[in-house]
C-alpha cells in the first residue's frame, strides 16, 4: 500500500487570534464559561460547536482526533484515555444484550478478556476462532452476531489478517468489522480503506512513541457513529489534555520513525532466521511467513517494527537471553523510540491458561521485539549479545 502523501498533515490548531499558533496550545481548563443558559444548551446539545465540560470533549483530544483521522481516512475519529478503553468503547456503541460477537483466538490477553469473560457479564455471547480460516469465520457467525474482532497483525505471532475477506464475511452475515491496527499503525495499513467498519489504535504505542502517554483511538463511518459520543462521555473514557498533547506531538514523526523501524525490523528478523538456537522467527516481510504474500498485498512494502522468535530452549533459554541483552529493556508494551523485549508467557498472555498458550505457538521460549529507531547495526549487536547466551 503506498503510503499517503498527507501521512503526517499538519493538524488544525485553535487560535484566539487571527494569527495561528505553530505549535499546539494544551487547553487544560476543565470546564468552559458559557454566556447564558441558551448558549449552554446549544453548546451541550451539539447544535453550537464548542466546549462545555472536559469529559464531553476538549480542543487537544479533538486536534489529535482529527490528525489520526485524516491519517486513517475516515469520516469520524475519537480518542480515549486508553488503548482497552477504545475497545471498550466500540463494544458498548455497537452490542448490546443477546447479541453475539466473534473474536479472533490470537488477541492481546486483556482484548481477549473484555470480549470474552467482561462481555458475558452484559448478556454478550462470543466465539474464538483463527481469523486466518476464513470458512470456520463463517461458520461461527450466528444472526445475533453484530461484531467481528481482529488485529491486522497478531499478538504476539504477527499473523496477518485478510481484512478486505474478513469485511466481506461481516457485512454478508449483517455485523462490522473491527480491525485492532495497533501492530501495524496507518503507516503500514490503513483497515479502513479495505472495508473495515472500526479501526482501533492504542495510541499509547507506536503513534505516540515516546512511552509518555496511555491513550486510545476509535475511526470509523458516520454511519456506525451515533452512539459513540454518549457512550465515550457517559463511561467516562474521555483522555486528559495533557495526553492528546503529548500524542499530538508525537504524531508528528510518525511516518520517519516508522520507516527506520520497519527496515530495522526487516533486517533483524533476517538476521534471527539464520541463528541455530532459535526454533521459530515470526515476521510478515520474511518469505518463510505463512502470510507473507497477503502482507505484500496489503501493507506493500512495510512489515511493521514486530519481531517475534522463539528459543529452542524454551524458557530457560529466553531468561538466559534477556539478562545477556543488556541494550535491550524488558518492557511489557512496545511502539517506543528504543528496541525494547517482553515475555509473552509472563507479561501479554500469562492469562491464558497453559494449553491455550500452546495452541497459540506461545512458549516460555518466546520472546516479541518491539524494534526501535537505532541504526540497525546497533539493534543487531544488541540481540548478538543476548543470543551468545544461548550458544548462538
Amino acid at each position: 500500500m503506498d503510503t499517503p502523501d498527507d501521512i503526517c498533515p499538519r493538524p488544525k490548531r485553535f487560535s484566539p487570534g487571527p494569527a495561528q499558533p505553530h505549535a499546539a496550545p494544551i487547553y487544560l481548563s476543565s470546564v468552559y464559561e458559557c454566556r447564558d443558559p441558551d448558549q449552554a444548551d446549544a453548546l451541550l446539545s451539539g447544535s453550537q460547536v464548542g466546549y462545555v465540560y472536559g469529559r464531553d470533549g476538549h480542543p487537544n483530544a479533538d486536534m489529535l482526533a482529527e490528525h489520526c483521522r485524516r491519517l486513517h481516512g475516515t469520516e469520524r475519529a475519537t480518542v480515549t484515555s486508553s488503548g482497552m478503553g477504545a475497545l471498550a468503547l466500540v463494544l458498548l456503541a455497537v452490542l448490546e444484550q443477546g447479541d453475539h460477537v466473534v473474536v479472533s483466538n490470537q488477541l492481546y490477553g486483556r482484548s481477549d478478556t473484555l470480549l470474552t469473560a467482561e462481555a458475558a457479564r452484559l448478556g454478550i455471547d462470543s466465539t474464538r476462532v483463527d481469523p486466518c480460516d476464513l470458512d470456520a469465520v463463517r461458520a461461527a457467525m450466528t444472526d445475533r452476531t453484530k461484531l467481528v474482532v481482529v488485529e491486522t497483525i497478531s499478538n504476539p505471532l504477527l499473523r496477518v489478517a485478510d481484512l478486505s475477506a474478513l469485511a466481506d464475511l461481516a457485512h454478508q452475515g449483517g455485523a462490522t468489522l473491527l480491525a485492532d491496527n495497533t501492530f501495524a499503525g496507518p503507516v503500514v495499513c490503513r483497515p479502513a480503506d479495505l472495508g473495515a467498519d472500526w479501526v482501533m489504535e492504542s495510541l499509547t504505542k507506536s503513534m505516540n512513541g515516546h512511552s509518555d502517554v496511555v491513550l486510545g483511538l476509535v475511526c470509523g463511518a458516520e454511519l456506525h457513529w451515533q452512539r459513540v459520543p454518549a457512550a465515550l462521555a457517559s463511561w467516562g473514557m474521555t483522555a486528559a489534555p495533557f495526553a492528546c498533547w503529548l500524542a499530538l506531538r508525537g504524531l508528528e514523526t510518525l511516518a520517519v520513525r516508522m520507516e527506520r523501524a520497519c527496515r530495522n525490523a526487516h533486517a533483524a528478523a533476517e538476521m534471527l532466521a539464520g541463528v541455530r538456537a532459535i526454533e521459530a522467527v515470526h515476521y510478515p516481510g520474511l518469505e518463510s511467513h505463512p502470510d507473507h504474500a497477503l502482507a505484500c498485498r496489503q501493507f506493500g512494502d512495510r512489515f511493521g517494527a514486530m519481531v517475534t522468535f522463539t528459543l529452542a530452549g524454551g524458557r530457560a533459554a529466553a531468561d538466559a537471553f534477556i539478562a545477556a541483552a543488556r541494550e535491550i529493556p524488558f518492557c511489557p508494551s512496545l511502539g517506543e523510540l528504543a528496541t525494547t523485549l517482553s515475555h509473552p508467557e509472563s507479561t501479554s498472555h500469562r492469562g491464558l491458561a497453559p494449553d491455550q498458550r500452546a495452541a497459540l505457538g506461545i512458549t516460555g521460549g518466546t520472546i516479541r521485539l518491539s524494534v526501535g529507531i537505532e541504526s540497525t547495526e546497533t539493534v543487531l549487536a544488541a540481540l548478538r549479545e543476548g543470543l551468545a547466551a544461548v550458544g548462538a
